[in-house]
């Protein structure tokens, strides 16, 4: 399915992002970290396919089960001890609990910023924040590229090595390392002169210079202003919601949370639609499109 979320207004996505990414990070309430975790799932999911489920389940869910025991074995805090370990430290109810926290934030963030890397290109960034700061939006635009477009570039060098039998998976393994270091090698050698091309390139257009005009082909159109007035409805909510107490969540020394009422439900619903936005809008597009295919 493609993503109509990404053809919007550049300033719309990232403000998306940010307001997800911060909210993922700051709000500890169980309720609020399950929305967040299943919209980023669902959003990844729709964004990656296949990928997306494969990635989650080889890494993510791995990586929560890891830093959820972890917390326990380390932190002995609260007042609910369930059992003693063997050298006396006591295990207890609550920081198991922050401890699948945690782990819950730390996935939400990690899936939320797969996402981001998806839909906010480096010519969004730019554009963004090119004219207010120049050389930090490049420099942040390169480094976020910096994983995938590496990961891919090493697999175009070890299939081309491969070709004269000098891959690490051929030979000993005494030349399966040097054929390991004689792929980083060139990987190296690439990425350096990859970034002083890109430099140069800039600087011959005239990057950051005063006055500098650009072509864009971002235009913030109607459908950018309301999708923009809805998210920024839903971020005031949730944050009237947040200075209400209604995200708080204490974990030590004991458990303690706000009481559930009416007024929070509106909250939670308030932040679900928020963190759902890019779903439904793909969602709403997808039934259009099924709309107009059906009329002809």
């Amino acid at each position: 399915m493609k993503d109509s979320f990404s053809t919007f207004h550049p300033f719309v996505n990232f403000l998306y992002f940010v307001v997800v990414l911060l909210f993922s990070m700051v709000f500890m309430h169980p309720i609020f970290q399950a929305i967040g975790l299943i919209s980023a799932i669902v959003y990844s999911f729709m964004l990656k396919g296949k990928k997306a489920i494969k990635f989650n389940l080889l890494y993510m869910i791995p990586f929560l089960l890891f830093m959820a025991i972890m917390n326990p074995v380390f932190n002995h805090q609260g007042v609910t001890i369930l059992f003693y370990l063997n050298n006396g430290n006591p295990i207890t109810m609550e920081s198991i609990l922050y401890g699948v926290a945690a782990a819950c934030m730390f996935v939400t963030v990690i899936i939320w910023f797969s996402c981001y890397n998806v839909v906010m290109t480096s010519d969004k960034f730019i554009y963004i924040f090119g004219k207010i700061l120049p050389a930090l939006s490049l420099i942040f635009s390169m480094v976020l590229r910096f994983v995938p477009r590496y990961l891919a570039q090493i697999k175009v060098i070890s299939n081309a090595q491969k070709c004269i039998g000098r891959d690490v998976t051929q030979g000993n393994l005494l030349a399966r390392a040097r054929n390991g270091i004689t792929i980083l090698s060139i990987m190296t050698t690439w990425a350096l002169e990859n970034a002083i091309e890109t430099a140069d390139s800039m600087k011959s257009r005239g990057y950051g210079l005063p006055g500098r005009t650009s072509f864009s082909i971002f235009r913030l159109d109607a459908r950018d202003k309301v999708v923009l007035l809805i998210m920024t409805g839903l971020i005031a909510m949730v944050a009237v919601g947040a200075a209400m107490g209604e995200n708080t969540m204490r974990y030590y020394p004991s458990i303690k949370a706000s009481a559930i009422t009416p007024f929070s439900i509106l909250i939670y619903i308030a932040y679900f639609a928020l963190c759902m936005i890019p779903v439904l809008i793909n969602m709403v597009e997808a039934m259009k499109w099924k709309s107009i295919e059906s009329k002809n």
